[in-house]
């Protein structure tokens, strides 16, 4: 049975108010009055939850054995920097993302990006993105049984993106055209937190990799193939498990 999320804070002593969606999630699963069901809280936490009533759009839940379970994160924070991509492309790549295992998602408007949604004009548009791809965080990790919830940020520019602070030491943007490998800088590096920059459609533009190069990023490839802007991170994210973390590789396949 697939996890559950109810944001705390959570009671062991009274009845817990379930959330209209996890009432409807509920019915749809079936779950009937008696029946336990795991939850999370989007912050780590943990629990076994039993239906006392279901009715209308709520109901209530016993909770028991509530506890910290991390054991799915990795020591070592992953951010991705993505290019904002056209048509539905961000949605996978979010989910993806969830999935393999960042922990932090960051959509970039760059130069060469379909879709604009850092204008003062597009401010209500950016809201229901970030609305639409912080429900796919919360469906991907009910899916993959992550506890603590991928942090998304506002949508903001490439530039702007630079000039923010702090960031960790290891930089990386990923570019078809680098002569340096990912995986040799990987190597080199012992686990730490890490920043994969991923461009939009096209690419980032040479100006755009010149200001990053600037702030302290590495221009670094995944291969001799020119991959897909949705599948360039997924597989990023995916080779740092697998030279720093292959035990953590081995769970994700």
């Amino acid at each position: 049975m697939p996890q559950f999320y109810l944001p705390g804070p959570w009671d062991s002593q009274k009845p817990n108010i379930l959330t209209p969606e996890l009432a409807h999630h509920l019915r749809v699963r079936r779950i009937q009055i008696g029946e336990t069901f795991p939850i999370f809280d989007g912050n780590g936490q943990i629990a076994h939850a039993t239906l006392l009533s279901l009715t209308g759009k709520t109901g209530q839940a016993q909770l028991s054995n509530i506890r910290i379970d991390t054991h799915r994160e990795t020591p070592y924070a992953i951010t991705l920097a993505q290019g904002l991509a056209g048509g539905d492309k961000m949605d996978w790549i979010v989910e993806k993302a969830v999935e393999t295992g960042a922990q932090i998602i960051v959509p970039l408007q760059c130069e060469r990006s379909v879709i604009k949604l850092t204008r003062s004009s597009d401010e209500e548009r950016a809201l229901k993105r970030l609305a639409h791809w912080n429900g796919i965080i919360q469906a991907a990790c009910e899916q993959c049984d992550r506890t603590v919830f991928t942090r998304l940020e506002p949508i903001q520019t490439f530039d702007a993106y630079l000039k923010a602070s702090p960031k960790p030491k290891l930089k990386l943007l990923l570019s078809p055209d680098a002569t340096k490998s990912m995986y040799s800088v990987l190597a080199e590096n012992s686990p730490q937190d890490i920043v994969l920059m991923i461009g939009p459609e096209g690419g980032h533009s040479p100006e755009e990799e010149a200001l990053a190069q600037s702030a302290g990023y590495q221009i670094v490839s995944l291969g001799e193939r020119v991959l897909r802007t949705e599948t360039a991170g997924v597989v990023a994210i995916t080779a740092v498990h697998s030279i720093w973390n292959p035990e953590m590789q081995n769970r994700l396949r």
